[in-house]
């Protein structure tokens, strides 16, 4: 029996990390948006690491912000520890981490989503999409009710056919206990999407009263914490520490003892994991030289006694599990408050999707987070936002919002999966990046915020604020180059002390700043007009003249990637007709469809060989008159 449950613009299927970013992004796009969810306490939830941001990660997080996304907003209200990790680096690589309260996460987000306009969160399992000539009418949910609507995203997360291992014990569920979602999948494949099965794992959530700190390293967090939101001025609280610990040899043979326990290494778990995040029996049978291996105490908030091990992931019984933490220093004694286990779950093949996350076979049906095969909450917000915008512009009648790969790392995430497909969950990180010095976390908001003024997530007051900082920035910038420094011996004995050498003659302040030794704040007795400046605008102005010639340089750089994006292959090319190309070629354009000759070039399996061949290819047609009459370039 089936029964309309009424009519939307919008329908987004979970509401993780996701469908929290997506149906936001909808809603305040102006589409009236239903958001199911299998359970009202799972909205936003964090069923691994109680943490946001990282590695590359935290890049992802303040391009979401600058594109008027929620992750930052969210964090910076609820986290109870802040680091920026790679201090020791360049500034290219700096990354923000953030301990989260991960109910006060979860609450904060429920909260912001229940008082949406345009709006409406549900507790209801998505069994069927419904689809008519190709294209996206409706979804079914278990209860019978036909939700009618003009778009879907699809966010299911790790649920859809969800299924735990602990050891020999083994069963259907989603994670942190929830039920999983067993019918979708069967809808997908009915209607020619293809899956494919991946894994992903957690360790243990142990009691905090059963550990002893005073055998670990304390890990305090920074004391100028740096916030994820563009929008926020500053955050001022009492941190929470994290703590370090390692595993040991003892660790390690009881691991290896009951390798045949894991199902890991059994057979049973045929799902692909993730290679950067492993679980604690895969790094001791890897790296069979290392007598440790680093673990993290992360405390889960500030109301309970709940501790993530972060470093422990793992599938062994749950006996086996208790013996090995309890050989950890500081452990001996600790006691399990949620076992560690794996999760294989269904998801789809990313190269299957435009870059604007829409299906290539089903029009109005986009795709965001780990089903389209990566890891990690921010992973999953960013491509949430981006198939909330645009689902939006589908129903508008607007151009795809498509960021690439020279602009953002949210580009760069999705560029890889449709061109070059997953076979582990994806994981970003910085190094997937070529031009990781023009994407800083940094100047996310210089980067992205027009653009999410353009596309209507950024408000008028928040661009207008945007352009008083870029100002200052310019003003800045030119204000110091006009700053002259006399070779006194006052200002020489000034950069003695700072281990710099002495100037023999005039010079501008800006060329002392460039020197590496010395830092802007540093200057102040060079400089006695200098005007009261934001922290982060003093930052943009530090970066951009000591990095100026390594900028210019990837600028560069970018200017030859724009002219391979910007040459476009015709919508419906059949690449067999064109001759001399490889078989492999072929079949490998065929199914990525690329849009341009740039994307192309980094599908796996085509040459630049090819790539010669597909120009020739490309300019003979284009010479041709029949062929220049109303050709699209690309939807």
């Amino acid at each position: 029996m089936t029964y309309l449950g009424g009519d939307y613009d919008v329908v987004v299927i979970g509401a993780g990390h996701a469908g929290s970013e997506a149906a936001l992004a909808t809603a305040r796009l102006g589409c009236k948006t239903l958001l199911l969810t299998l359970n009202l306490d799972s909205v936003a939830m964090m069923p691994c690491n109680p943490s946001i941001g990282g590695t590359g990660k935290g890049h992802l997080v303040r391009e979401i912000d600058a594109l008027g996304g929620e992750m930052g907003k969210n964090i910076d209200a609820t986290m109870i520890q802040s680091k920026m990790l790679n201090t020791g680096k360049g500034p290219a690589v700096h990354s923000l981490r953030a301990q989260a309260d991960k109910k006060d996460y979860q609450f904060r987000m429920k909260e912001v989503i229940e008082n949406q306009d345009n709006l409406l969160l549900k507790q209801q399992e998505a069994t069927e999409i419904l689809v008519e000539n190709g294209e996206i009418i409706g979804v079914k949910v278990h209860t019978g009710a036909v939700y009618p609507c003009k778009a879907a995203i699809i966010c299911s997360g790790t649920y859809l056919k969800g299924r735990i291992f602990i050891g020999e014990v083994q069963y259907d569920g989603g994670p942190n206990g929830l039920f999983p979602a067993m019918s979708l999948s069967d809808s997908l494949e009915e209607n020619g999407i293809a899956l494919q099965r991946f894994k992903t794992g957690t360790p243990a959530r142990v009691d905090a009263k059963t550990l002893d700190y005073s055998k670990m390293v304390i890990q305090e967090g920074d004391a100028h914490i740096v916030p994820f939101s563009f929008e926020t001025d500053r955050i001022d609280i009492n941190q929470v520490p994290c703590y370090l610990t390692y595993t040991n040899l003892e660790t390690h043979r009881i691991i290896n003892e009951n390798m045949e326990r894991s199902p890991l290494y059994t057979g049973d778990v045929t799902g692909v994991g993730p290679r950067y995040c492993p679980s604690i029996e895969t790094k001791v049978v890897r790296f069979k030289d290392k007598d440790r291996h680093q673990i993290f105490i992360e405390p889960e908030g500030l109301t309970t006694n709940e501790a993530y091990v972060q470093g422990m992931s793992s599938s062994l019984p749950e006996d086996v599990q208790i013996a090995l933490y309890r050989t950890v220093p500081g452990m001996e004694n600790v006691e399990f408050m949620r076992s560690a286990y794996a999760i294989e779950y269904d998801c789809i093949h990313p190269t299957r999707l435009k870059p604007s996350l829409e299906s290539k076979d089903i029009k109005g049906l986009f795709f965001g987070g780990q089903i389209n095969g990566t890891s990690g909450y921010e992973e999953a917000a960013a491509q949430g936002l981006i198939a909330g915008i645009n689902a939006a512009q589908y129903l508008q009648r607007e151009q795809p919002f498509i960021i690439d790969r020279s602009e953002a790392y949210i580009g760069v995430l999705i560029d890889d999966i449709i061109t070059k497909g997953v076979d582990e969950p994806y994981r970003m990180m910085t190094s997937r990046s070529e031009y990781r010095l023009l994407l800083r976390q940094d100047n996310a908001d210089l980067r992205l915020t027009p653009m999410g003024h353009e596309v209507g997530l950024i408000s008028d007051e928040r661009y207008e604020k945007f352009l008083a900082k870029k100002a200052a920035i310019e003003n800045e910038m030119v204000r110091i180059a006009q700053v002259i420094v006399k070779p006194t011996n006052e200002n020489n004995e000034i950069l003695n002390s700072l281990n710099s050498s002495e100037i023999k003659h005039g010079v501008a302040l800006s060329e002392l700043i460039r020197r590496p030794e010395i830092k802007y704040l540093q200057t102040k007795n060079f400089d006695s007009d200098r005007p009261q400046l934001h922290w982060s605008v003093i930052e943009q102005v530090e970066v951009q003249l000591k990095y100026e010639g390594y900028i210019k340089k990837q600028l560069l750089q970018v200017e030859q990637f724009k002219k391979l994006e910007n040459k476009y292959i015709p919508n419906g090319l059949d690449f067999s007709s064109i001759g001399g190309l490889r078989i492999e070629a072929i079949e490998k354009l065929q199914e990525i469809k690329p849009q341009s000759i740039g994307q192309a070039s980094r599908i796996s399996g085509v040459s630049p060989a090819d790539l010669s061949v597909l120009l020739i290819a490309l300019e003979q047609r284009r010479r041709k008159p029949e062929n220049n009459k109303g050709e699209n370039k690309n939807d």
